[in-house]
């Protein structure tokens, strides 16, 4: 990988404003660097997890402490009009209810000391192509799980020595095996659970199978419950968070913690951490043109997203150093290149 071409697109992709292409990029720097150079990077190898762990393992190291969080979520980057592939494919959004035509993305957000870091991420590709008896319609599936890709991520970070005690998740990931997979490696997580999972309250209910969902549980205010989950064989504790909407609509989440030294303010306050990579999201969306690439063979698709990544992570970096948030310092940069354009239009003015 040559660092430079990579510092210089990821730049491109944070100060551009428009569709980020070749050509736009070669414009910018006043043909220094061609077009074809900037296609030939892009498509020169495929960039993977890997390469961005070695891009933001010194950041890593000189911020990482003990008690940092490994973050897991996915993200779905929607781009109607591109061909269909293998990666440009089909997805339930959760978020919309709907099935869009987009890029699924998971990835691992290391949160410590104030600071995010994406260390892993995978994308979802749907390489197995099958037809739907019911529907009579081609569809596409992965060879993997996003479980499955979890797992290995959780692996890769354990792998490079990365320091943290809990993973942190969604619904999505609160099965029996991450649970199991996580502590086996000798980390806690902390994760939602769907209102219908199952909770024994002591040994002998377990035994016994005598179960009760967790939205029918009694909880003491701001007490965590002890119990076992059907099908996990490990005690855990479970809390009800209730909270208020923007809508001044009541909301209820549960909280699952494999640490029995915890208490409700620990759960709690550390699974608010999770947040962080919702904002991770919207920055990788919003501030390093995500969607903005007309790339289209599979190769520099993929490593269009990987650039988008590794620029997320810049734009942190300069945030913590200008103590200003990613947006803030973005929106200085739209002001500023608003106010060049404006002098350059003032002075083709003054030469009509």
């Amino acid at each position: 990988m040559k660092k430079a071409d990579l510092d210089l697109y990821t730049d491109y992709l944070l100060s551009t404003f428009g569709a980020a292409t070749a050509t736009g990029l070669s414009a910018m720097v006043d043909g220094d660097v061609s077009h074809d150079q900037i296609t030939r990077f892009l498509s020169a190898q495929e960039y993977t997890s890997k390469d961005l762990w070695h891009q933001v393992k010194s950041t890593v190291r000189s911020i990482e402490r003990d008690d940092g969080v490994l973050i897991f979520d996915d993200t779905i980057q929607e781009k109607a009009w591109t061909d269909e592939s293998e990666l440009m494919c089909w997805h339930f959004d959760h978020c919309s209810g709907r099935t869009v035509r987009g890029i699924n993305l998971l990835n691992a957000l290391y949160f410590c000391n104030g600071t995010s870091i994406p260390v892993a991420f995978e994308l979802v590709k749907k390489s197995i192509q099958y037809s739907d008896l019911a529907s009579r319609k081609l569809k596409r599936k992965s060879d993997k799980t996003k479980n499955e890709m979890m797992r290995e991520m959780v692996q890769t970070c354990i792998h490079n020595t990365l320091k943290f005690r809990f993973v942190l998740m969604d619904s999505w990931f609160s099965s029996e095996e991450n649970f199991d997979f996580i502590t086996g490696k000798g980390r806690h997580f902390i994760a939602a659970l769907k209102d219908n999972r199952l909770l024994a309250l002591s040994e002998e209910d377990r035994k016994n199978k005598r179960f009760t969902r967790v939205d029918e549980l009694i909880f003491s205010e701001q007490t965590p419950v002890r119990g076992w989950l059907k099908g996990y064989a490990k005690e855990v504790l479970v809390v009800r968070q209730v909270f208020k909407n923007k809508d001044d609509s009541t909301g209820i989440l549960h909280l699952v913690c494999s640490d029995l030294t915890c208490d409700y303010d620990a759960i709690t306050t550390t699974y608010k951490k999770r947040w962080q990579v919702e904002v991770f999201h919207k920055s990788l969306k919003s501030n390093a043109n995500l969607a903005k690439s007309p790339t289209r063979t599979l190769r520099t698709q993929s490593n269009h997203v990987f650039m988008a990544i590794y620029a997320t992570f810049k734009l942190e970096c300069l945030s913590i150093t200008n103590k200003l948030n990613p947006f803030a310092l973005c929106r200085k940069l739209l002001i500023n290149a608003s106010r060049t354009a404006y002098a350059q239009l003032q002075l083709f003015r003054a030469a009509a």
